[in-house]
Parts: C-alpha cells; sequence; structure tokens
C-alpha cells in the first residue's frame, strides 16, 4: 500500500510549493534570447513568494502546523538575521531580505501540516524542477548559441529564464537521485523514471558543473547504502553501479579528465576557480564582536564585489558565528534523526537530500537564506517527520432509559 498520503494533502499545496521553487530560481544569471528586466524577474520572483504564502493561508485558515526542529530552527536563524540586519550596514536591502525569508518561512510552517512522512513532497519536488529543466531544454534547442555561450566557457545556462550552470546542475542532480530512488522503492516505473532521468542526466553533463555531480554520486551512494541490507534492487543497482564507474573510470579516463577539468590550468583548479582567494579575504577582513557573532546582515552573498559561494562563509559573513552555529545544527539533526529512523524508501531519499545540501555548501551560497537548499532540507524534514496520530472519534453518549418506579419496586421484590 502507498504511503504517499497523497489523498489527505490538497491539491494546492503543490501549487504553493511550485510558487515557493519558483521564487528561489533568483533574478541573476545569463543572457536570456529575450531580454528581461532584472527589475522585472525580481517582481515575479517576489510576487510569487507572496502569492505562496497567501495560498498556504488559504487552505491552512485554521493555522495548523506540525511543531518540528527544522522550520524552529529556521526560525531562530530568521531572528538572527533580523538582528544582524537591523544596523543597515548592508543597507535597506538587509531588511527586504528579512521580510523575504520571513514569507519564506512562514510559508513552511503552514505547510508542516501536510508533512507525515510520505513521498508527496518528494513528488512534488521532482515535477516541479523537471519543468525548470524543461524551459532550460526549450532553450537549448530554440538558441544552442544563447544556451551554450562563450561567456560561461561553453557550459549550459537558462537561455528563456537567467539560470547559471551551477543552478542547472543542482537541480538535474536532485531529480535524477530521488528518482532514481523511487524506481527502487518501486514507487514509479521505469518508463516514467526514464523520461525524467535521461534527459536531465544530458542537461547535467552540459552544465560541466562538478560540485552537482560530486553531491549526485556521493548522496545516492549513501542514500543506497541505507537500503541494502533490506532492499534486493538496491544491492543489484549499487553492484551494477560499481561495475559500470570501473569500465567508465578505464575506458573514458581521459573523456572524464577533460569533462573535469573544464580547460582550466592546475593552478586554477587548486584555488576552486578563484573561489580560495575571496575566503582567505573574507577570513583575514577585521571584523569586531558583534560582526563575529552576528555578521553584517543579509546580502547578495559577495565579498568585495566577488561571490562567496560557500554557505560556511556566506552565513558567517551575514549572519556571524550565531548564524553558522544554527545551519549546522539544521544539518546535524535532520542528519542525526535520519540515521535513527529505520531503514526505508522515505529515510534514503532524506539521507540523499541532506548529503547532497552538506557536499554542495562547500562551493555554493544558499543554507542561510531562502534558497533551494533550504526547500531540499524542508523535503528531507517532511520525510523524516512521524505520521499524525489519527484522532479517534469520540463515542456517541447513550441516553439513559428512564426506568419506571413500579418497576424498579418489582426489581427488588
Amino acid at each position: 500500500m502507498s504511503t504517499d498520503h497523497t489523498s489527505h494533502t490538497p491539491k494546492i499545496v503543490g501549487t504553493v510549493w511550485g510558487l515557493l521553487v519558483l521564487n528561489t530560481l533568483g533574478s541573476a544569471g545569463a543572457k536570456t534570447i529575450v531580454p528581461l528586466p532584472r527589475s522585472l524577474i525580481q517582481m515575479v520572483t517576489m510576487g510569487a513568494l507572496v502569492a505562496a504564502f497567501a495560498l498556504a493561508l488559504v487552505v491552512n485558515r485554521r493555522l495548523r502546523v506540525r511543531a518540528g526542529a527544522y522550520v524552529f530552527l529556521l526560525t531562530l536563524l530568521l531572528v538572527a538575521s533580523v538582528i544582524s540586519s537591523a544596523n543597515l550596514e548592508s543597507g535597506f536591502g538587509a531588511l527586504f531580505r528579512c521580510a523575504r525569508l520571513a514569507l519564506f518561512v512562514g510559508t513552511l510552517w503552514l505547510l508542516s501540516r501536510w508533512w507525515d512522512g510520505g513521498l508527496t513532497f518528494v513528488r512534488h519536488h521532482i515535477r516541479m524542477y523537471f519543468a525548470v529543466l524543461g524551459s532550460v531544454a526549450a532553450g537549448l534547442v530554440v538558441a544552442p548559441g544563447a544556451a551554450l555561450p562563450d561567456l560561461y566557457g561553453g557550459r549550459l545556462v537558462g537561455a528563456l529564464w537567467p539560470l547559471t550552470p551551477p543552478q542547472i546542475g543542482q537541480y538535474a542532480a536532485v531529480i535524477i537521485g530521488l528518482t532514481v530512488l523511487l524506481v527502487l522503492g518501486r514507487r514509479t516505473d521505469r518508463a516514467g523514471a526514464a523520461v525524467v532521468i535521461v534527459p536531465s542526466f544530458v542537461l547535467l553533463a552540459l552544465t560541466h558543473t562538478r560540485t552537482a555531480t560530486l553531491g549526485l554520486f556521493v548522496g545516492l551512494a549513501l542514500a543506497i547504502g541505507s537500503l541494502i541490507l533490506t532492499s534486493a534492487a538496491a544491492r543489484r543497482f549499487f553492484t551494477w553501479t560499481v561495475l559500470c564507474a570501473a569500465v567508465a573510470a578505464v575506458g573514458f579516463a581521459s573523456a572524464l579528465q577533460s569533462w573535469f577539468l573544464r580547460g582550466q590550468s592546475k593552478e586554477n583548479f587548486s584555488s576552486l576557480t578563484g573561489r580560495a582567494k575571496v575566503w582567505d579575504a573574507l577570513l583575514a577582513a577585521p571584523r569586531s564582536t558583534s560582526e563575529k557573532l552576528f555578521g553584517v546582515g543579509l546580502g547578495d552573498k559577495s565579498f568585495g564585489g566577488l561571490p562567496i559561494d560557500n554557505s560556511w562563509l556566506a552565513v558567517y559573513n551575514e549572519q556571524g558565528l550565531i548564524g553558522v552555529t544554527l545551519v549546522a545544527a539544521i544539518i546535524i539533526v535532520l542528519g542525526g534523526v535520519a540515521l535513527l529512523r529505520p531503514p526505508s524508501l522515505q529515510r534514503a531519499c532524506a539521507i540523499f537530500l541532506i548529503s547532497y545540501c552538506a557536499i554542495a555548501s562547500y562551493t555554493e551560497a544558499g543554507l542561510g537564506d531562502a534558497s533551494p537548499y533550504l526547500l531540499h532540507l524542508a523535503v528531507a524534514a517532511s520525510l523524516l517527520a512521524t505520521p499524525a496520530a489519527a484522532t479517534p472519534l469520540p463515542a456517541p453518549e447513550v441516553p439513559q432509559r428512564r426506568i419506571p418506579r413500579w418497576a424498579r419496586r418489582s426489581e427488588v421484590i
């Protein structure tokens, strides 16, 4: 019997989830075929978040929520963000980002009512990001030159909506991993899964995104490893994957190395495409005690005009050591709960998402603000939630029958 609990989750919840995905796509990226003003993109993404919050209120009018560690820690992170942004060191934009994070966290609180350990949100996640990848594929077909620009070294970008190669790689890797696990758990047929996995893998390869590829394989290895003792399908898949990987490593070593290096020099590769220089400068910058504890407020995840591209350093810069502690607590708590759960498909999906976010946090920012990574972890939290106990219906009161006085006397006799 399926444990998706789809019948108990209103369809409008899927719409809310799609609007959250749209909000986290961002407004900065490659040049599109039809130039889209950044102000228009920001209006669309923020409008999507406001609509998501409003629809979540409509579908959850009684404000029923499920208290959980994930949304509670996100709320504490929001409080820390407001404190760090209150001095306006990062400008009024910091308060705007705090308002956005507040709506984002509030929407997750409202949706937590339907976090019951089922696969409903996994399916919503796959559908929404597959639709985003569909727009990327359409842009590649319509304008290959714009989708594979020289500015990004021939890597795949969004030609219809401004998406960067790391974004596309992340979305592709996440839905590939989740779909593979659904196949192993026999929750979807192989033909339908191939429709998702094959084109997503092609798009991932065209992005040349190393972090997403590494996160996909390591996350799947950990997730499938959690199923090996209880699933024969997982054992077969793991064995065949190891054999195919060994053959590919021997037969296509040069091609894989070329794809992995992306034409970079060893020096550029060792400095993580220049990221290490930004990280060293950020850590060496003088900071007051307040800035060390609370940061400088929510910003655009950059330092000195260059992207930080590290979740931990971005959080340290904007929300200080308190923010770093809260983000670490989110990863540790979710990971600990996943390890304590008995083997199951839901647990495997949660392990995949948590491990992917942990790996990607080293070269991508996003764990401290409204982002796809927080949505991935929200899906993991929904998978790890225990099903709500059904409330027994009260038994109808049986009216007491009035016994006549003469009958009571006869009973005594």
